[in-house]
């Protein structure tokens, strides 16, 4: 069993036998459980479904004789994830998670009730928040219903969960939105929640002493039962995905900025074991994150902008977990040198923004993953680190909530790792190179100490660029097989009456190669032409840029000739640390027009080598 496994199991063991039981009542006490012998069951909802009786009459504040019925009826969607602690079949905690809801009829509800219905999820809250679960809108955050007095009852022989007797609470989000702040607290009405949860962990305890664990396969439910899931693995050959991305914290400040971690867990989605060989040994994943901003607009949706980036997390010591649901199975794999098939390992914000197990970008080839072992591409020596190097280095006025009041925040991790395209060039059609970004959304709160809050669930395999509401993404793929993808977003707004917005974002995946130039037919009739990309790190020792001076942070040209608008930095030959879009970040461009948009062509021009190639926009008539 791997250390860190190990280490997070007997803390879970610790926090269980020192704190009171919920098996009943939410709260109720029991005596410690130091030194008890047992089994330890995370258990995960499958299915299931919810009932709202809402006195809707009240909440929409006019008469609504007609209405016979007062209450929501919901499933549980398949992609939920709420899971509860269970020893010796007795339910000891809930923990944080949600519930995610299908409706299965309607009502006539507020605007903004209805507009969430499709999107709403009951939600465990952290211990130190004032309620124990929130009813919200799983992509926005948006809190409608508190809940209090509700019960916990768990049926081992039947394993059934359920949540009786919930009162649900307005909001004073909610209550503000109605325009009755008055009416925040009050109770609307109840919920109750009736689930089946199956096991994806089990521990073996004896005498307080974890002694082993094994972790079945997932089952999910269907329309017409349940499925069992896959035995080990889905994809054949090793594939390494972001799994979840469970927090983002910040690490420390420098001047005007702020210095973050993601929380990243991994999952080996493949049927073969992955290798996870720390440093010196150069076969093993490396994990960079980015923070994006959504705002802009009436609606803050108008334009997806990368924030901050940070060097990369050399991985070690693979925890063999089964977080994914995909049935870990450690037979014939070594054990944390390898991230066994199905298996997860979870790495903590504050893992991934410590300093001296970071490297830098510029050594690693992202769709090969190599990188060389020597010179170690994680050695500090002859530098200094402040609050904020190597981290998810973001602007302070990014974050600021009275300067991006709605605007909306997406953390993004990845893995790229040699050992996927080792074994794509020795079985062609198993290459899993290009699944290795997720993404999720936060709330942000604060003013110079930043704290971040999950809002829904992780995005699997799917980089951020796609959180971009209303946005048309297009994929450029310029020499298959031997290099990685990349994303071009665009969308155009009309913030006037005969004014057009343009916005374009690129979206770099996983291209050694890089890009230099972006050309958009514009015609001439063209104003307020922008430009933006994420802060570069310093030079430092032992970077791996050109002379280890850092990569430029210089905007790029803008240059309009010919009926064409071209953006560019340096080329390779002129500065080999030039600003181009390297791997792992997003661009913007973005300019005004007095004409309307209709399809067309852009022009995008590598860095490094290869010929430029055509992409499908929307630019001025």
């Amino acid at each position: 069993m791997s250390k860190k496994l190990f280490t997070y199991l007997m803390l879970t063991l610790f926090l269980l036998f020192c704190t009171g039981s919920q098996n009943s009542v939410a709260g109720s006490k029991q005596k410690s459980l130091d030194a008890q012998s047992g089994t330890l069951e995370k258990m995960i909802v499958a299915s299931g479904s919810v009932a709202m009786n809402i006195d809707l009459t009240r909440l929409n504040g006019v008469d609504l004789a007609t209405v016979q019925n007062g209450t929501l009826h919901f499933t549980v969607a398949v992609n939920s994830f709420f899971t509860i602690l269970v020893f010796n079949h007795m339910l000891r905690r809930p923990e944080q998670g949600s519930i995610a809801l299908t409706p299965q009829n309607s009502a006539t509800l507020p605007p903004a009730l209805s507009a969430s219905l499709d999107r709403l999820v009951v939600e465990k809250l952290t211990s130190g928040e004032a309620f124990d679960l929130a009813v919200r809108d799983g992509k926005t955050g948006f809190a409608f219903f508190n809940i209090e007095g509700h019960q916990y009852d768990y049926d081992a022989n039947a394993q059934l969960l359920s949540i009786k007797d919930g009162r649900l609470l307005i909001s004073h989000e909610f209550a503000r939105s109605l325009g009755r702040p008055s009416e925040a607290g009050s109770v609307i009405g109840k919920i109750s929640i009736g689930t089946i949860v199956e096991p994806v962990e089990i521990a073996t305890v004896v005498n307080g002493t974890l002694q082993s664990v094994t972790m079945p396969p997932v089952k999910r439910a269907a329309s017409e039962g349940d499925v069992a899931g896959p035995s080990v693995g889905t994809a054949p050959g090793p594939d390494v995905i972001v799994g979840d991305l469970p927090s983002v914290e910040q690490g420390g400040s420098s001047g005007s900025f702020v210095g973050l971690g993601v929380g990243t867990t991994s999952c080996n989605n493949g049927q073969q074991p992955l290798h996870w060989f720390a440093l010196p040994n150069n076969d093993h994943p490396v994990i960079p994150q980015n923070l994006y901003r959504m705002s802009g607009g009436t609606d803050n949706m108008e334009r997806f902008e990368q924030i901050g980036q940070s060097w990369l997390k050399h991985a070690f010591a693979a925890a063999e977990g089964n977080d994914c649901g995909l049935g870990c199975s450690t037979s014939g794999c070594t054990i944390g040198s390898n991230l066994c098939s199905g298996c997860s390992d979870p790495y903590s914000a504050s893992l991934n923004y410590s300093q001296g197990g970071l490297g830098s970008r510029a050594w690693v080839n992202p769709f090969t993953g190599v990188f060389p072992g020597s010179p170690s591409p994680a050695n500090h020596a002859g530098h200094l680190h402040t609050g904020t190097s190597h981290r998810v280095t973001v602007a302070t006025s990014d974050l600021d909530t009275t300067q991006n009041q709605g605007a909306g925040y997406f953390a993004e991790g990845q893995y790229v790792t040699p050992h996927e395209y080792t074994w794509c060039q020795a079985h062609p059609g198993e290459c899993n190179m290009n699944n290795n970004v997720s993404y999720r959304q936060f709330s942000v709160r604060g003013s110079g100490n930043f704290r971040f809050s999950p809002v829904g669930s992780t995005v699997q395999k799917v980089p951020a660029i796609f959180a971009w509401t209303g946005a048309t993404i297009n994929k450029i793929e310029p020499d298959a097989g031997n290099d990685g993808i990349a994303y071009v977003g665009y969308k155009v707004t009309s913030p006037s009456t005969g004014v057009w917005h343009y916005e374009y974002a690129i979206y770099n995946e996983n291209l050694d190669r890089a890009i230099q130039s972006f050309v958009v037919p514009t015609g001439r009739r063209i104003r307020n032409i922008g430009f933006h990309a994420p802060p570069q790190e310093p030079g430092w020792a032992n970077d791996g840029t050109e002379g280890n001076t850092g990569y430029s942070s210089t905007d790029w040209t803008s240059v309009v000739t010919g009926g064409s608008l071209t953006w560019s930095c340096e080329t390779f030959a002129q500065n080999p640390n030039a600003n181009a879009i390297r791997w792992g970040t997003l661009y913007n461009f973005r300019f005004d027009s007095n004409r309307p948009p209709q399809d067309k062509t852009a022009m995008i021009s590598f860095f490094k080598t290869g010929a430029p190639v055509t992409v499908r926009i929307q630019a001025p008539q």
